[in-house]
């Protein structure tokens, strides 16, 4: 991989990034090789439906397996920003949808650990973007594909 961008994660991100790497080492791969080798016992691998999937297999193995190798070798280890009075990586930002009235609780986070299903937002997503740096009472906009919100930060930590 070409690309040597920081990536930043908390320390549970590292630890969830090299638990999968382990399995799929010391668990997964092994069972890709016997899925190839049992395929190839079925006889000519040329026109074997098992063989061709399970080197697909293979291959999505691999990839990821360097690829988390390499998320790992770049992070930057999200410091604790616990006492913070701006919002940074890490911190914990509750805002109100001036819009809507609701209040939504997010964590900012590097874009390999991002799942704004789980209120877990990548600093470079927009509200991500627009969240860094401001402190609470401040009120931001940001830019979506859909439009433009507006929010105020109620609580960082």
């Amino acid at each position: 991989m070409a690309n040597n961008k920081e990536v930043y994660l908390t320390p549970e991100g590292i630890q969830k990034l090299q638990d999968e790497t382990d399995h799929l080492i010391s668990v997964r791969r092994p069972e890709v090789a016997r899925h190839i080798h049992e395929a190839k016992m079925d006889g000519d691998v040329s026109e074997n439906a098992g063989y061709e999937e399970a080197k697909n297999e293979q291959a999505f193995v691999e990839g990821r397996i360097k690829t988390l190798e390499h998320l790992i070798a770049s992070a930057v280890v999200i410091q604790d920003t616990e006492h913070n009075t701006h919002v940074a990586l890490g911190a914990r930002v509750t805002v109100r949808d001036l819009d809507f009235d609701e209040v939504e609780t997010y964590t900012i986070v590097g874009y390999a650990e991002a799942d704004p299903t789980q209120g877990r937002i990548s600093n470079e997503s927009p509200m991500g973007r627009a969240l860094i740096g401001c402190t609470a009472g401040d009120r931001v906009q940001v830019n979506t594909p859909s439009g433009v919100l507006h929010f105020e930060i109620v609580e960082i930590s």
